[in-house]
């Protein structure tokens, strides 16, 4: 935590998780719960083999369940890549948690979408 300065609000992130590994996207999911709960606008968008953990994550027993869930709740997951999704087979689970699948650049998510509306991009 940095000492003397006062949380930016209004900050627009947008966190692009790639990696499959659970340990890495622990990152994504704290780091995205903390931007929101300190009033930041943080989304999270799921790309490449990070596509395979919702089906892990939506089971009770994974240790990042809880996480998950409350991500999901906070409303700041903002999608997960249709190429992705579909190269993997992981199509089916992320429309049976009621994530949207995205991706209006050759079936990925566009990060220049972002950037033209003054999101500060960070990946995992």
């Amino acid at each position: 935590m940095i000492q003397d300065t006062p949380p930016v609000q209004g900050k627009k992130v947008v966190l692009f998780a790639f990696r499959g590994d659970p340990l890495c996207f622990v990152h994504v999911l704290l780091n995205g719960i903390d931007l929101h709960e300190k009033g930041q606008k943080g989304w999270i968008v799921l790309e490449g083999e990070s596509v395979t953990l919702v089906e892990k994550m939506s089971q009770a027993d994974h240790f990042l369940s809880k996480l998950y869930q409350k991500a999901k709740s906070l409303g700041i997951i903002h999608g997960a890549c249709k190429a992705c999704s579909a190269k993997l087979t992981a199509t089916q689970a992320v429309e049976k948690e009621g994530i949207p699948l995205i991706g209006d650049m050759a079936g990925h998510p566009a990060m220049g979408d972002f950037l033209s509306n003054e999101y500060e991009i960070i990946t995992f």
